[in-house]
């Protein structure tokens, strides 16, 4: 139960500080539409997604009004493409994404995923004709996003599938390059992908959930940020470390509280179960609404000075705690999330020099996600992209958790130009790659085996 004071100090965070649901997710199973027929998938995906989805933004909207709390993304997740597609060629599944994309424009969400594949172990000929075509169905779709998996804990690394990834994750950008590479912002390649994660790109619908399901992601940098200026405001000695954790716990709990209160009364309204709540602190390029911010709250000059480690994962841990507390369904990727070009404060950091790749990649350690929205140059050898995606592959295999790269190499441009993709987007300084060939070391291919650890069962 709230007090006076915490109902208070939650209305002041809508008011103020930038609390939103950042997005009500629509799980919807496909498997029962697969078909060797094309022209009956169509059929199929269309009238599901229709059936169950055509009341989700208005549903979503009268709740929001209802409690004051505006749902800013309304979106929708389907099982795997590539699994649920799997005897379609290149073509069909360019024309299975625009179908997505069609479906989604006509119940008026903001963004459906699940056009992807899960090839941490090996890569069927149906999911290798979803990768290669990537470039083209992701040029040609304005709402269509995909992740792929290419490795786990259990299973290793399909270092093949990464190389893969590199070379398309070029051709995307190339397809878009009028729009500084923005195919890439639409593509994300996972190690560890959770099955239920309701933010983009990520977001699908995994083989153990129910056939139809609703999750919810809060999100609310700006009001942790506000929450420690306070307290240490208000404090008339200095804070302990311990202290601040507290303060960010508690301010998880509130907003793990809202979000599940607004997910469920949207699953309850549509006659739908509800699945998590998925408390990550993901930022947006306004002003006050930063993760960024808090590095600095905390006596940082900037996001990327030492110590941003030690913080992201004091600040990552506490939002979990604060999370598993307020709700018994916390599930996603549920902490702090670090986008480049979505976050204010990190975009300047990275835009001044303060915080580089290589300290983006050591802070993806203790993260929710990994290397996020990050603009490189547009001459990165697409080997080198593989070898980045194999490093944060390799964290999230040792350490068991969620680890991804969502990079853009910007067509065109070099280090220190800057790209912009608008919206949630935002934009981002073209940031520095290391040097070094990489190329040898991605040709050798095959699997990188699972971690001793792995062999629990």
């Amino acid at each position: 139960m709230l007090t006076d004071r915490e109902v208070l100090s939650t209305i002041n965070m809508l008011r103020s500080e930038h609390l939103d649901v950042r997005t009500v997710t629509l799980g919807i199973n496909l498997f029962d539409c697969a078909s060797h027929d094309f022209d009956v998938f169509e059929i199929k995906v269309r009238s599901k997604i229709q059936k169950y989805a055509r009341r989700l933004v208005e549903t979503c909207n009268a709740v929001g009004d209802r409690y004051g709390i505006p749902v800013v993304n309304k979106r929708i997740s389907v099982s795997p493409i590539g699994t649920v597609g799997a005897s379609f060629t290149r073509e069909q599944m360019v024309r299975a994404c625009q179908i997505l994309d069609e479906s989604a424009k006509e119940v008026g969400v903001d963004f459906i995923g699940g056009f992807g594949a899960l090839v941490e172990k090996g890569i069927t000929p149906g999911e290798r004709n979803l990768i290669d075509a990537l470039p083209e169905a992701l040029a040609t779709t304005d709402r269509v996003c995909s992740s792929i998996n290419v490795g786990s804990t259990k299973t290793g690394i399909n270092m093949d599938a990464v190389s893969l990834m590199g070379e398309r994750i070029k051709d995307c950008a190339a397809a878009t390059a009028e729009r500084d590479g923005i195919g890439c912002a639409k593509l994300v390649v996972f190690c560890n992908i959770p099955q239920d994660v309701p933010f983009m790109a990520g977001a699908y619908l995994g083989v153990g959930e129910p056939d139809v399901v609703i999750d919810v992601g809060v999100s609310g940098p700006g009001v942790v940020n506000k929450a420690l200026q306070r307290a240490i405001a208000n404090n008339h000695r200095k804070l302990t470390l311990s202290e601040i954790s507290e303060v960010i716990k508690h301010t998880a709990y509130k907003v793990t509280r809202v979000g599940e209160l607004i997910g469920r009364d949207v699953a309850r309204r549509m006659d739908l179960p509800f699945g998590v709540a998925d408390l990550s602190l993901a930022p947006t390029p306004a002003v006050g609404d930063s993760v960024g911010e808090i590095f600095q709250t905390l006596g940082l000059s900037s996001i990327g000075a030492p110590g941003s480690t030690a913080i992201l994962a004091m600040l990552n841990d506490a939002v979990k705690k604060g999370g598993v507390f307020a709700s018994s369904h916390v599930g996603g990727l549920s902490g702090a999330f670090i986008p480049v070009s979505e976050d204010s404060a990190i975009e300047a950091a990275a835009r001044s020099g303060s915080l580089t790749l290589e300290k983006l990649e050591a802070m993806t350690c203790v993260c929710s996600v990994g290397l996020d929205m990050i603009a490189i140059p547009g001459d990165t050898p697409a080997e080198t992209i593989a070898a980045m995606i194999a490093d944060e592959a390799a964290i999230g295999m040792i350490n068991s958790k969620a680890t991804a790269v969502r990079v853009i190499p910007v067509p065109g441009k070099k280090v220190g130009d800057v790209a912009v993709f608008g919206g949630l987007l935002g934009e981002a300084s073209i940031i520095r790659v290391p040097g070094g060939d990489s190329a040898p070391f991605v040709k050798f291919g095959g699997r990188i085996p699972a971690p001793i650890h792995s062999l629990r069962n």
